[in-house]
């Protein structure tokens, strides 16, 4: 059996009254660049090499290399230096060695460097990061999410009880996962860090500036780290998604605007979203994952799938590249103590099919339609072992119109949001989708599996924030433990048109809508 895929992930608008659409906005910005090398600073676990060519000359292509484990799982430092001397042989130019892990990041414009490269010593698997050449892409820019306007700003500020910001009472996912019930007890603490691989953060909103963690954020466009003149924010008219995950993890409860999930948790910018395009491409992401890791970042949050594959099939020589890569860095991450959640894509698909059509990959030149089988190919980071995948669920507590589901995929459930006609929240909440931070001082609402992977971030930073001494693996058993078991919605009709729009596999305490069930954030903080 086959199912359409299409492209959105990042979040989606829901217009009141309106089905699921795709409403990303990714708007024109300054074309990602690399840093000059004097302004490149070092991260632990990586070196940085020789200075790199234009990345707008229309010939270079990125690539990772991965350099074949030793006993002990890591490279050994002898053959990684014989891998980077093969790079060089090989027309490549190493852009940054993330030793720890044998991943190097390279540039060449030899059109046979990963063929030639793949046959060196010590190399266990090297492809390209992207099919267009280093360049700024054309602009994907889709219709805006919609802005809280100030009428309803006013209305909510007048309805917020005692305790509660402003903004609070408009906020109806917070009580579907007993945030505010937590939050009398516990607000997490400000030694736990979750660090949001996205698109960036505006660390000068009111609701997010409490709460930042400058020393553990970064750009890490093209793979490099940066930190300087606050690399880590989004440019103006560049994609807010980033912003409005950051808020729902830890907006500050300070009498004014949203509050957070954990509102009293550090939260850091790990910007790998390409201004220009909002790609998120390989480089990037590992460089986000090492950076959390090695700057003590507790929880990340991937609401993206790593491009310009909708999935990565480890039987393509250039995709299986791409898994190791990201699957090194994640791992790595996790050993370091980080639990990493990720958002399960918004396609309303299966995702535990055999086979799925994906008609939208390579997204950063000409898709072609294929058809993937899922037990080689996968979606990125999202489906990667160890990775907590997440659900969206609406706030009548059902599977959002547009979450991929899928039993053995899904790991969770959290709010999502979705379209107000297909549920509609109580009052004093007046839309379906979660309302959160927006870049210079705004709030907005946004709906999708992006918003859902936040809640479960930010209710594994306050069991961090419970258990400070709590591992990794720990925390999850906790996340997974205490969530509310929830049984498959059958029959799912969410349109009431009278036709099943999704079949759930499975029982009621692990099936393919909610995993093991809703996020729980009062039994975060009380066990």
């Amino acid at each position: 059996m086959t199912a359409p895929f299409t492209r959105s992930r990042r979040a989606l608008a829901l217009p009141l009254g309106m089905a699921v659409a795709s409403a990303v906005a990714f708007l024109p910005g300054t074309a990602s660049a690399q840093p000059d090398a004097a302004a490149r600073p070092g991260a632990p676990g990586s070196s940085a090499v020789s200075a790199l060519g234009s990345l707008t000359d229309g010939t270079s292509m990125s690539y990772v290399v991965n350099v074949r484990a030793g006993h002990g799982g890591s490279p050994s430092a002898k053959t990684t230096a014989y891998v980077k001397k093969a790079i060089a042989n090989a027309g490549g130019t190493v852009v940054i060695a993330y030793d720890r892990i044998g991943v190097i990041v390279v540039h060449s414009s030899n059109a046979d460097f990963a063929k030639k490269i793949r046959g060196a010593k010590g190399v266990a698997s090297a492809g390209a990061t992207r099919t267009a050449p280093l360049s700024a892409q054309s602009d994907d820019a889709l219709e805006a999410d919609r802005p809280l306007t100030a009428a309803e700003a006013k209305q909510a500020a007048g309805q917020a009880g005692a305790g509660q910001d402003e903004l609070e009472p408009l906020q109806w996912d917070l009580p579907a996962i007993k945030a505010d019930k937590a939050h009398k007890e516990s607000l997490g603490s400000s030694r736990v860090t979750v660090g949001v691989l996205d698109s960036g953060v505006d660390d000068t909103h009111p609701d997010i500036a409490p709460n930042f963690d400058a020393k553990a954020s970064a750009s890490c466009l093209g793979g490099v780290p940066v930190q300087k003149d606050s690399a880590w924010r989004p440019v103006s008219g560049e994609s807010d998604h980033g912003m409005h995950v950051a808020g729902t993890i830890a907006a500050a409860k300070n009498g004014t605007g949203v509050t957070g999930v954990a509102p009293g948790v550090k939260v850091a910018s790990l910007k790998v979203a390409e201004p220009a395009t909002g790609m998120y491409y390989t480089e990037a992401v590992v460089c986000g994952f090492m950076w959390a890791a090695d700057h003590g970042v507790d929880v990340t949050n991937s609401s993206y799938y790593t491009d310009p594959w909708l999935f990565n099939c480890k039987t393509d020589d250039d995709q299986k590249a791409l898994v190791d890569a990201v699957g090194r860095a994640t791992r790595y991450a996790e050993r370091k103590g980080a639990v990493n959640v990720a958002a399960a894509g918004n396609a309303k698909t299966d995702l535990a099919q055999d086979e799925i059509v994906d008609d939208s990959s390579p997204d950063d030149t000409t898709p072609t339609e294929r058809v993937i089988k899922t037990a080689d190919c996968l979606d990125l980071p999202s489906q990667l072992p160890g990775v907590v995948t997440v659900s969206a669920t609406g706030a009548k507590g059902i599977k959002s119109s547009y979450s991929n589901y899928g039993k053995g995929v899904i790991d969770i459930a959290a709010p999502g949001g979705d379209s107000t006609r297909f549920q509609t929240p109580d009052a004093p909440a007046t839309d379906g989708r979660i309302l959160s931070t927006l870049p210079g001082g705004k709030f907005g609402y946004k709906a999708g599996t992006s918003m859902a992977s936040p809640h479960a971030a930010g209710v594994a930073a306050l069991i961090k924030s419970a258990h400070p001494h709590a591992s990794s693996s720990k925390v999850k058993a906790l996340l997974y433990g205490e969530a509310d078991a929830m049984k498959c919605t059958d029959p799912y009709d969410i349109d009431g048109d009278g036709k099943v729009d999704a079949v759930c596999a499975g029982g009621k305490n692990k099936n393919g809508f909610y995993g093991v069930g809703m996020i729980d954030a009062l039994d975060a903080v009380r066990r």
